[in-house]
């Protein structure tokens, strides 16, 4: 796997331009868009560096090889013929994921079943042993991806999702993913040269988020394994200068990044969250209601939450939303306010026009990212001073 080779990141619905601009800000070449996923070219090294870097990747695909097929026969004689074992050892545990729009195949649970033949035979008749297949956290993860007559074999070089970072210990309910936090900072210009503010943070994904880009901390530096780590050609001194040098790249941030929530439980989960990203010195987590204190900081707030939506808990939306928003006027003069929910008729009652509504999904909600500015004094005052 020297020299160049084409890749592919996965991302969230909406994230790809996101994802084309950080991979170009790290070097990766010949990078193209496409429907939730993101095209590019790298070295070994790039993939190193992709998978600990990147902030709005869910996975880094490494294609190995592209074939046309009409029929299992097909697909069982291209998966055998590549070199396995020289791939990873028999010792490892390994998965398929299959991703089917053929009328080659009626599922893909037979395409992944044939191709865990293939693969096994292979190894047998090579190394006279067969690797055992892991459905859950396995070392080795394969993926295939079959469109019409066109079938690509790729190595997953992430394994786990790069969602999981490694820093969130505790979680509420129905946490936002760590991917779509990022993404959602990144889309609200969210830069690091102002406070940050999250009224309602639960478990402290945005404040966590939101202070590794403010500091460019590597997205995944609380990881401790990747898929490429159990690849025979793994070059742990290679990777490990890729750390060193990302980390070369850390920068000071000298505003204050600050977390409310009026649940105890919530403000604890957050705290040692916080704690085990190593980023208490830039984040500071207090048991307040939102609706019932004073802004925290004086002067230009960024401000990006994800309040109730209703879906769990049995909250009266009208009421609520317009809480949002009368305290927006009265209290958040001078914020960019951001938020993002599925429920779109309780946006009705915030009683606020939105300078920005971006359509996007969490989970399986489709959303609204809106955003609110709230000027010092009166909107028509802003512009006479201007003017």
């Amino acid at each position: 796997m020297a020299g160049n080779f084409k890749m592919m990141a996965k991302t969230l619905y909406g994230f790809e331009p996101i994802l084309a601009k950080e991979l170009r800000n790290l070097g990766a070449s010949n990078v193209e868009e496409g429907v939730r996923n993101v095209s590019f070219e790298g070295d070994t090294g790039f993939m190193y560096k992709a998978n600990l870097c990147l902030r709005t990747a869910l996975r880094v695909f490494r294609p190995i090889k592209t074939f046309r097929v009409f029929n299992e026969k097909d697909l069982y004689r291209h998966i055998y013929e590549l070199d396995w074992a020289g791939i990873f050892d028999v010792e490892k545990t390994f998965a398929i994921d299959s991703v089917t729009s053929t009328k080659v195949f009626d599922n893909s649970m037979f395409v992944s079943l044939k191709a865990k033949d293939a693969i096994v035979d292979k190894f047998r008749e090579i190394v006279r042993e067969r690797p055992n297949v892991k459905t859950q956290d396995p070392d080795i993860r394969i993926n295939i991806h079959i469109y019409n007559n066109t079938c690509t074999v790729s190595l997953d070089s992430s394994g786990n999702s790069l969602h999981q970072r490694g820093y969130r210990i505790l979680t509420n309910i129905a946490p936002i993913n760590e991917v779509l936090a990022a993404g959602l900072l990144l889309k609200t210009g969210w830069d690091g040269q102002s406070n940050f503010f999250d009224p309602m943070c639960g478990s402290g994904t945005f404040l966590i988020e939101a202070a590794m880009i403010a500091c460019n901390i590597p997205a995944n530096i609380n990881r401790e394994s990747y898929a490429f780590m159990h690849w025979k050609d793994y070059d742990a001194d290679l990777y490990q200068k890729i750390v060193d040098a990302s980390l070369k790249k850390v920068r000071e941030f000298n505003y204050k990044i600050i977390g409310y929530d009026k649940a105890p439980s919530a403000v604890r989960k957050a705290q040692e969250n916080v704690d085990h990203a190593n980023l208490s010195d830039y984040i500071t987590v207090e048991r307040k209601d939102f609706f019932k204190v004073d802004k925290p900081l004086e002067g230009k707030l960024h401000m990006l939450f994800n309040p109730p939506y209703g879906e769990r808990l049995p909250i009266d939306m009208e009421i609520f939303y317009g809480k949002i928003g009368d305290t927006f006027k009265q209290i958040y003069p001078g914020t960019d306010a951001w938020l993002i929910t599925s429920n779109l008729e309780a946006l009705k009652h915030i009683g606020l026009k939105t300078s920005k509504k971006i359509k996007t999904f969490n989970g399986k909600l489709e959303s609204r990212l809106v955003k609110y500015e709230i000027y010092e004094g009166s909107k028509k005052a802003k512009f006479s001073e201007e003017n």
